[in-house]
């Protein structure tokens, strides 16, 4: 088993470092402050092809594969940055990629590619369902060559800087139905021609993230725009779960480098009672193991985006990494939090923003007691426990 990193996603790594350089702690800093959605740093990485990783050669993107997609969004973080704003479009590529018509592959790929289309949107929380997605209300009902929309999501990022949006309705009523998980159905929902259709309330939140409630009242969406057979949404988007489990994983481990780098920089550099503060083990012990579950973490990072990139199953390797990652960067938070006293609470040193930024990860896009819930009944096959 070879641990190395290829020359290509060495390359990748510096490439994004790179890119960061441009967008200094000073940025992210300002951005932060203004609640603003960091467009430049977005249209840069669109413009030099980042964000069309995932996508096939043949529709203008470079084909790489989820473990390339992690390193750059994994790189974003470790440089101080915030790969949140901008990570749905490598994952909610999967669902079209893997069950997309050729002539909607056709259609959207190629300007995605291109900057041209962004999708950054996927409608799939509701606020009467929460994580039990099956009991999802929104209804898409067919109307000749139409479906018509009606229906409410919460926590939908990114909708007003999308052109694109994926969405899970209903399109059979839950009651009618002996298995729940059928009757789901994914939509490309074009957003540039849904205005007085869709309601957007941005949700002011802890994060700078860019979130929103919708209320969709008679949003009308062509038959060509359902995303494989009617009924099949809820596989479909499974599909998409293990990609963004593994890119949020890679997520929290650029945020665990971050902090744990921050932290050990200043624990020798900060001199107290005439020593550097790290010279104190209850000072550098929680840093070193911080430091020690981040990298174990990345090890199940890349086990799980290998085997995803060979098309194998990963679930529970995709589920464990973010798990663990998102664990061990909220541990590197609060060691890196102490270590820098009061300090640590001033918006100049970044810390409290990055801090509130990695919080998010334990509990979105789904929570580490649902991964638990997973692994004790699928993998470890004891009772269902919810």
């Amino acid at each position: 088993m070879d641990f190395n990193l290829t020359q290509e996603q060495l390359q990748i790594r510096e490439e994004i470092r790179r890119v960061c350089r441009e967008f200094p702690d000073a940025y992210w800093r300002e951005v932060d402050r203004k609640r603003e959605y960091p467009e430049s740093f977005v249209r840069k990485l669109t413009e030099l092809g980042w964000l069309a990783a995932p996508i096939p050669e043949e529709y203008g993107g470079t084909g790489l594969g989820i473990t390339e997609a992690s390193i750059i969004l994994e790189e974003i973080n470790r440089s101080g940055g915030n790969a949140t704003v901008c990570h749905a479009q490598m994952y909610t590529m999967g669902t079209l990629l893997k069950h997309g018509s050729e002539e909607q592959k056709k259609r959207y790929l190629p300007k995605i590619a291109a900057g041209e289309l962004r999708l950054q949107a996927f409608g799939v929380t509701e606020p009467n369902a929460g994580s039990e997605t099956t009991r999802i209300q929104t209804m898409a009902v067919r109307r000749g060559d139409r479906y018509v929309i009606h229906g409410q999501k919460i926590f939908i990022s990114r909708v007003l800087q999308s052109d694109l949006m994926l969405l899970l309705a209903r399109t059979t009523p839950y009651d009618e139905l002996e298995d729940k998980t059928q009757g789901l159905s994914v939509f490309i929902v074009d957003l540039r021609g849904a205005e007085g259709k869709i309601e957007v309330k941005p949700l002011d939140l802890m994060i700078n993230h860019h979130t929103n409630a919708l209320f969709f009242d008679g949003l009308e969406v062509p038959v060509e725009n359902l995303i494989g057979k009617e009924g099949m949404g809820f596989r479909y988007i499974i599909d998409g779960w293990n990609a963004e489990r593994i890119l949020v994983a890679a997520q929290a481990i650029g945020d665990g480098r971050w902090f744990t780098e921050r932290a050990a920089k200043y624990a020798g550099e900060r001199v107290v009672f005439g020593r550097p503060i790290g010279a104190n083990q209850g000072i550098q012990f929680p840093i070193a193991q911080a430091y020690a579950r981040i990298e174990a973490a990345d090890l199940v990072r890349f086990q799980a985006a290998t085997k995803f990139d060979r098309k194998e199953r990963c679930g529970a390797e995709a589920n464990m990494a973010k798990l663990l990652a998102s664990e061990a960067a909220w541990e590197a938070a609060n060691a890196c939090l102490t270590t820098h006293g009061g300090y640590g609470f001033a918006v100049d040193y970044d810390v409290e923003r990055k801090f509130r930024e990695t919080r998010l990860l334990t509990i979105a896009p789904v929570s580490n007691n649902l991964v638990l819930a997973y692994l004790a009944q699928h993998v470890l096959g004891m009772p269902k426990s919810y």
